[in-house]
């Protein structure tokens, strides 16, 4: 074949594909059915049970709604835990809305200095076209969260609960991204026009005022006190009056979020094992605690993160959650779809391969609730909390298959007491910056 189609071309291409039977089956198939119903794999379905030999008990299953907060919903999800734990509750909620509101907040101001800091940069290269590309989405990363419970504590969901904008973000993320574009072009163009760093600074003073208005029209005004009320499933009654955030952060979850790392497998050339990784540009409050992961084998993850399972503790992760999944079983398999079979093709790329050719990104925060090992100590299963609402998988839960731990599962966070002594001295060693495009930052710009 030459560099274009000829009619000899196609002629061969249809030849070949009428004479392989199964090839018409297939099409009659997928046309009437979709590609991967007619794919799915009925056996791996049969195969999957919903027992694990470690399994935490949690409230009740969350929904992010129409947002892309599952880096939230996840970390409070595990913050929760603790409370219902601590004081024998039978559920508990966080507000998401909460944090929700200072990381927009802080978002914006995160991108403005960053503007401020790129004024000369050429507006259409690629540094500045990356950092408008996606000045306030919904993603974001373990460290962030931190960030904001760190600086502005934590409330029940009862003391800012959900409103219609924070269960469906795309209006104000849109409103807002356009007001934030404007104004990058307005403290560039001031830059131009000679006026001070003082001046500017004053002017994005004035922007992040109209911001913090918005934020509030949107989202409600976070409180600044609140009552705690609770019973538990003893019936006994708790009422604690006058809370503030940070507060009621520390008394009642009393879990200090600095312990934990965040450990990575991205086994590609450019990222060796047992080395730290920051991204340039990736954060959300200025001068906060900077994103920073720990590159190990995938193995070391399962490792230390079913130790934390193990000691009655769950485990925020990061995966690529849209490959070979269903959101109707709740299944994570690598075996669930047999596109190969149907489609007389091959998919060989390894997870370094994905990841180098965008096949595959941190797409998506869930917790790990449970594993499921053999009488060898071979991990079979893993049981995941997801934030989807009931309505997805067993009631809102997932089983994700080993292979697909391996194949498909990015990052871990877990307490810093599970690594080892030179794990712990690579993690906080001198970080290596990565592109502020790099793959490893894909979580915090999801939508």
């Amino acid at each position: 074949m030459q560099n274009v189609i000829t009619q000899q071309d196609l002629a061969a291409f249809a030849a070949r594909f009428a004479a392989a039977p199964a090839g018409r089956v297939a099409m009659h198939a997928v046309t009437n059915n979709g590609l991967l119903k007619s794919a799915l794999n009925q056996e791996a379905l049969r195969a999957t049970t919903h027992h694990f030999s470690t399994s935490l008990t949690q409230g009740d299953i969350t929904s992010q709604a129409k947002s892309g907060r599952c880096w939230m919903f996840a970390a409070t999800n595990c913050m929760r835990y603790q409370m219902i734990r601590r004081f024998g509750l039978k559920t508990f909620e966080l507000s998401q809305n909460y944090p929700l509101f200072y990381d927009k907040l802080e978002k914006s101001n995160y991108f403005l200095e960053n503007i401020l800091s790129t004024l000369d940069e050429p507006v259409a290269g690629r540094l500045v076209a990356h950092l408008l590309a996606d000045p306030l989405g919904d993603g974001g990363q373990w460290d962030m969260f931190v960030n904001l419970v760190e600086k502005y504590g934590a409330v029940p969901k009862e003391a800012m609960p959900e409103t219609a904008v924070s269960s469906a973000t795309s209006e104000m993320v849109q409103s807002m991204t356009e007001k934030l574009r404007e104004d990058a072009c307005t403290l560039r163009t001031l830059h131009g026009q000679g006026k001070s760093m003082a001046e500017l600074r004053a002017a994005k003073d004035a922007m992040m005022a109209e911001l913090y208005g918005i934020l509030c029209i949107c989202l409600g005004c976070p409180p600044q006190k609140f009552d705690l009320e609770f019973t538990d499933q003893n019936g006994r009654f708790t009422r604690d009056e006058g809370l503030t955030p940070k507060a009621f952060c520390e008394k009642y979850v009393a879990m200090d979020l600095n312990d934990y790392v965040s450990l990575i497998n991205a086994p590609t050339a450019d990222k060796p094992f047992h080395r730290s990784y920051t991204v340039k540009y990736l954060g959300n409050v200025a001068g906060g605690r900077p994103v920073r992961y720990l590159n190990l084998p995938v193995e070391r993850l399962k490792q230390v993160a079913a130790a934390q399972l193990k000691d009655g503790e769950p485990v925020w992760f990061g995966s690529d959650v849209g490959k070979s999944s269903d959101r109707e079983s709740g299944l994570l398999d690598t075996a669930l779809y047999d596109r190969e079979s149907l489609l007389g093709t091959r998919f060989g790329m390894d997870k370094g391969q994905r990841l180098t050719y965008g096949q595959s990104l941190m797409t998506h925060a869930m917790v790990l609730m449970g594993v499921d090992q053999d009488s060898a100590g071979n991990f079979l299963r893993w049981r995941v909390e997801n934030s989807w609402g009931k309505d997805c998988g067993r009631d809102g839960w997932y089983v994700m298959s080993d292979d697909w731990f391996t194949q498909y599962t990015y990052q871990v966070v877990v307490h810093k007491k599970y690594l080892t002594a030179e794990e712990l001295a690579a993690y906080e060693a001198e970080p290596i910056a990565l592109e502020p495009w790099d793959p490893m930052g894909s979580l915090a710009r999801a939508r």
